[in-house]
């Protein structure tokens, strides 16, 4: 009983030390809105791709790295 607990006490603590915690936006962006499409609760386009500021990034944090590989300049990135 008491491994079980600690097992799921370190694999809460493992998720919050890999959670991501900054997005960013490198030069280069193409503007093609695949970034909102995919993740818009993190990614907004007025004139090119954003991050929004009150963004939530563990809660999107699937969406994140979605957008980061489906981008097709590869200028999402994340930490």
């Amino acid at each position: 009983m008491h491994i079980k607990n600690l097992l799921s006490d370190v694999k809460n603590l493992k998720l919050k030390i890999m959670a991501i915690t900054k997005v960013w936006i490198e030069e280069g962006c193409t503007s093609c809105g695949m970034c909102e499409d995919i993740c818009p609760q993190v990614f907004e386009m007025p004139d090119e791709a954003v991050v929004k500021e009150d963004a939530d990034f563990a809660a999107n944090e699937d969406c994140i790295k979605e957008s980061a590989e489906e981008c097709p300049v590869e200028v999402i990135k994340y930490s």
